[in-house]
């Protein structure tokens, strides 16, 4: 009766994946399309995790209290 089964399944969990990785790319101040490395088979999500690990955050509150 599906034509793909297995293809909606990893859409929805391709999505399920994504679209958080997005909206912490936007809350971090990275482009939000940085998330679609999620994609890349293997280690696409192991290069999100060191990108947001060790890269400065564009958004990152600075602690200077000039007195």
């Amino acid at each position: 009766m599906y034509v793909f089964p297995e293809m909606g399944r990893i859409i929805i969990v391709a999505l399920m994946i994504v679209i958080p990785a997005m909206l912490i790319y936007r809350k971090a101040g990275f482009h939000p399309a940085w998330a679609l490395l999620v994609f890349l088979p293997g280690f696409g999500l192991l290069l999100i995790f060191l990108q947001l690990a060790l890269l400065p955050w564009p958004n990152q509150k600075t602690n200077d209290r000039s007195s």
